[in-house]
């Protein structure tokens, strides 16, 4: 049986196989012909680096998906240079930004600028915190499967703002209850129709809410990975159980010296710790087992995510002022069970809803 790591260090994009080139040569060509809907006659800018072996992949599937493309070097060239490339773009035309950390244009707001133009955007970021073997589930985790995430996304939407309530089991008697109606949900899963933009950062899978009451959230709920204050993946040995009052985290127990760090830092600018967001991850590329560094990759997770800090910039409460909340740290809730009402919508691995 041949070794996948000797054989990666053959290929021509380092850690990153021939064949893994070829999955994302069909991801993106699934991506761009069933979710951005990008087509003939449309223009495609793709800005990219070549300081990492995923990035230097993920441009050679693009080179081969959209070859009239024009691609600009962020490197090898200056920012008025890369400005007057977006300059040079008309409403309905593709920009993709392939990213080994993320590009910086002084004050220029580079996602929003380009959606306030019209421009469909693909977002590529962070690439250097998932290097060798994490870079081949990156791949994995861009394909496009429209039944699966346009079917499974609407009916998990329609399942969460007609709850009254839910619940989030996480093994070991540990069951976070949501004694509250949800906040209408939002979806990230490829389907735009009628949305102000197209595009976003990829990979894409989630469907999230809130309580509308955050006070209605309580119990308690076994966390195994949380994002650091490098925005990376942190696993402790055991599962940090979070005990939640009135929507608060009160307790933790196993927690790590990293974990009590994090949440000093919340306390200590917010004075309390607040549970907002609820998350359904949807990307099946990523599991407890299979996972990458970066935690704004890995949030897409199957399974359930919950943030911690009172900032969530999509749901205006009243009791947090927008200037006051500054913290949305993503943890990770080992999920053995989820309920909306009387109806269980994940088990073994996978969301049980009816398309």
């Amino acid at each position: 049986m041949t070794d996948p790591i000797s054989q990666m260090t053959t290929s021509r994009f380092g850690a990153i196989p021939e064949h893994a080139v070829d999955t994302a040569e069909r991801n993106v060509r699934d991506t761009l012909a069933l979710a951005i809907e990008h087509a003939p006659g449309h223009g495609a800018l793709i800005v990219h680096d070549t300081r990492t072996d995923l990035n230097r992949a993920l441009t050679e599937a693009y080179r081969r998906v959209v070859p009239d493309a024009r691609f600009v070097d962020f490197d090898s060239v200056t920012p008025d240079d890369v400005l007057a490339a977006f300059a040079g773009m008309a409403a309905g035309d593709l920009v993709v930004l392939i990213q080994s950390t993320s590009f910086r244009l002084e004050a220029f707001r580079i996602r929003i600028e380009l959606f306030k133009r019209g421009l469909k955007v693909i977002e590529h970021v962070h690439l250097s915190r998932m290097p060798g073997e994490q870079g081949l589930r990156y791949i994995d985790a861009l394909a496009y499967d429209p039944a699966y995430y346009r079917g499974v996304g609407h009916a998990l939407k329609a399942r969460i703002d007609g709850a009254r309530h839910g619940v989030v089991d996480s093994g070991d008697g540990a069951r976070l209850v949501f004694g509250s109606p949800f906040e209408a949900a939002k979806l990230n899963i490829g389907d735009y129709g009628g949305m102000n933009n197209v595009g976003g950062q990829f990979p894409l899978g989630e469907v999230f809410t809130e309580a509308r009451d955050l006070e209605a959230v309580n119990g308690r709920v076994r966390i195994f990975v949380f994002g650091d204050t490098a925005f990376l993946v942190n696993k402790p040995a055991t599962p940090v159980t979070l005990i939640v009052e009135k929507g608060r985290v009160v307790g933790a127990e196993n927690a790590t010296p990293e974990f009590d760090n994090m949440l000093a830092i919340i306390r200590a600018h917010e004075g309390e710790v607040w549970l907002r967001e609820l998350g359904f991850g949807m990307n099946r590329a990523f599991s407890r087992e299979r996972m990458v560094d970066d935690i704004g990759t890995f949030e897409r997770m199957c399974g359930i995510h919950l943030s911690l800090g009172a900032k969530h910039g999509v749901y205006a409460k009243p009791q947090f002022k927008r200037k006051e909340a500054r913290y949305h740290v993503d943890v990770f809730a080992v999920t053995e069970a989820v309920y909306l009402d009387d109806e269980q919508v994940y088990r073994d691995g996978a969301w049980q809803v009816d398309a």
